[in-house]
């Protein structure tokens, strides 16, 4: 039997890497769509032109339900959240309902739907499985480096803190009802297709910018915050390995490679044939309120348990991402259509 997954968040970056993977192992992947007019939707459908969509929205509890319902899937990935740290500060209200309420909507709608609240015998299509993408800010202002799955929280942001609501959630529901239900906590992950608000594709897109004459300046904040960064089409990997094993279980994903904001600058800088210190400005108002100053992963459990590990390095990451926007933006720029806030 074809196994069936409901992916929430499809439109972004992961959720089209998670679609594709799926695809190629042979699933049928419907996308949570929220709202008729959403721009992204018709960008991933040319990507991944064998998604089936169904209209749901993590602030709407019926629609949830109606959706895990309608699609009755194997599977549901809760990828769906508001995913840039900074902005949790100007929107904290919008960030806490969306990616903590948000998964304690989704579970519920798991469990109203399922056997565990009778509308559906658990033996008629199996469990549902469910994953929660949780994040490593939620260890923020970590207590010790690496960190592993036994690492105390402590969310350095309004993002960090739903977070932490929505891991802790999960693992209620999955030991308050049985529910399959796991967490990764998945580190930094980029890639071509990251928004251009975020560090990595601001720096990989400024570079093929000013590479072509079309920018001459980088503003950016903390140079020197320290992060663990990996491939996103890597990382999606781990989050479909997390829902095979026979026993649910959480598991922190990332590279265990830590580099700084500085180093990012410097090899997408250098592999365009630029020097850095020539167009990056230092801008105090992009330094954030509370900052997350170093923080790596132990994937030791996932590793084990798994057998995951991560295919690109950073450096190849960077190199990647700076290939592909050289490419797109020498594409827009010659047909005049500036269109980069994503780049598929």
């Amino acid at each position: 039997m074809t196994k069936r997954a409901l992916i929430t968040g499809i439109t972004g970056q992961d959720g089209s890497y998670l679609a594709e993977h799926l695809l190629s192992e042979g699933y049928e992947v419907w996308g949570l769509n929220r709202g008729q007019a959403n721009p992204r939707k018709s960008r991933v459908s040319r990507l991944v032109s064998e998604l089936s969509f169904v209209d749901g929205d993590l602030m709407d509890q019926g629609s949830l339900v109606s959706a895990v319902d309608t699609v009755q899937p194997d599977e549901v990935y809760n990828l769906g959240a508001i995913s840039f740290v900074p902005m949790s500060w100007q929107q904290a209200e919008l960030v806490t309902e969306v990616n903590g309420l948000g998964v304690l909507r989704v579970l519920e709608a798991i469990r109203m739907v399922s056997g565990l609240n009778g509308s559906r015998s658990p033996g008629e299509h199996g469990q549902i499985r469910f994953y929660q993408a949780s994040s490593s800010e939620m260890f923020g202002k970590a207590a010790e480096t690496p960190q592993r799955e036994t690492t105390l929280f402590h969310p350095r942001s309004p993002y960090g803190a739903a977070k932490a609501y929505g891991h802790f959630i999960t693992r209620n529901y999955r030991e308050s009802f049985g529910m399959y239900a796991v967490s990764g906590m998945l580190f930094n992950h980029e890639s071509p297709r990251r928004g251009a608000e975020f560090v990595t594709r601001k720096i990989s897109l400024a570079v093929a910018r000013i590479k072509l004459g079309l920018q001459e300046k980088l503003h950016l904040g903390n140079l020197d915050a320290v992060r663990d960064w990996g491939f996103a089409g890597d990382y999606v990997r781990a989050m479909h390995l997390m829902l095979q094993p026979d026993e649910p279980d959480d598991y922190v994903i990332g590279s265990g490679t830590m580099h700084s904001v500085r180093d990012a600058v410097r090899i997408a800088f250098e592999h365009a044939g630029l020097d850095w210190q020539d167009h990056v400005v230092i801008d105090p108002a992009l330094v954030r309120p509370a900052e997350v100053e170093v923080l790596c992963a132990d994937s030791a459990h996932a590793q084990a348990a798994l057998g995951w590990k991560p295919t690109v390095d950073f450096p190849e990451l960077m190199a990647m991402m700076v290939d592909s926007d050289l490419s797109q933006v020498s594409r827009e720029h010659e047909y005049g259509d500036l269109l980069l806030a994503s780049n598929w």
